[in-house]
């Protein structure tokens, strides 16, 4: 498995001289993608209803305990990254930790699942889905994941989702509650001017 790991590492990793564009391009993917996944949170909890905000929260919980059990899988099992091994070549700085699974694709397809076992959200979460196939794309690519570390991070994302899921009857309401607090004190000045909703 190993052997296929990383042969496909070798066919997908940039070339010693890449396109600058598509380094360019790939350095957008492998960081600024993510930074969709807040943006979605926070604009469906500002813009939504009570439902879509308890569905914000449930999805936020979801990044949440994929993150978590990714980096205890990176913790109990150390795999090296490729530059690490002096595997092909790297374009992206990073910390030699566990490459297995990728924190980052775990946390986009942890809320793009959630998003997607709900039918209002199923639109939403099918775009994240897509937009984390670039994200897993270009961090092969800059040299800084395996091929298998994508796969491990799909796995921990449906896990959490479907954790998630069938735990929010026991955390949502108490946790929207305490939200709703925060949102109303924080915000109180915009929902006076009805530019958000209260």
């Amino acid at each position: 498995m190993e052997e296929l790991n990383q042969s496909l590492f070798l066919l997908i990793n940039a070339s010693a001289h890449p396109s600058p564009f598509l380094l360019n391009a790939a350095r957008l993917c492998a960081e600024q993608l993510i930074l969709l996944i807040p943006a979605c949170l926070l604009l469906g909890w500002l813009r939504g209803g009570e439902q879509t905000r308890k569905l914000m929260l449930e999805a936020a919980v979801c990044g949440i305990v994929g993150l978590s059990l990714s980096m205890l899988i990176g913790m109990l099992w150390q795999h090296p990254r490729p530059f690490m091994l002096g595997l092909g070549t790297n374009f992206l700085e990073h910390g030699a930790d566990s490459s297995f699974p990728s924190d980052h694709l775990t946390l986009q397809w942890s809320v793009a699942f959630s998003f997607l076992l709900h039918p209002s959200l199923r639109k939403s979460g099918l775009i994240l889905s897509l937009l984390g196939l670039p994200m897993a794309w270009a961090r092969v690519y800059l040299g800084v994941h395996f091929p298998l570390d994508m796969l491990g991070a799909a796995l921990v994302a449906a896990l959490s989702a479907g954790i998630c899921l069938g735990a929010a009857k026991w955390f949502i309401e108490p946790l929207f509650r305490i939200a709703s607090t925060i949102h109303r004190f924080l915000l109180a000045p915009l929902i006076r001017r009805g530019w958000i909703l209260k």
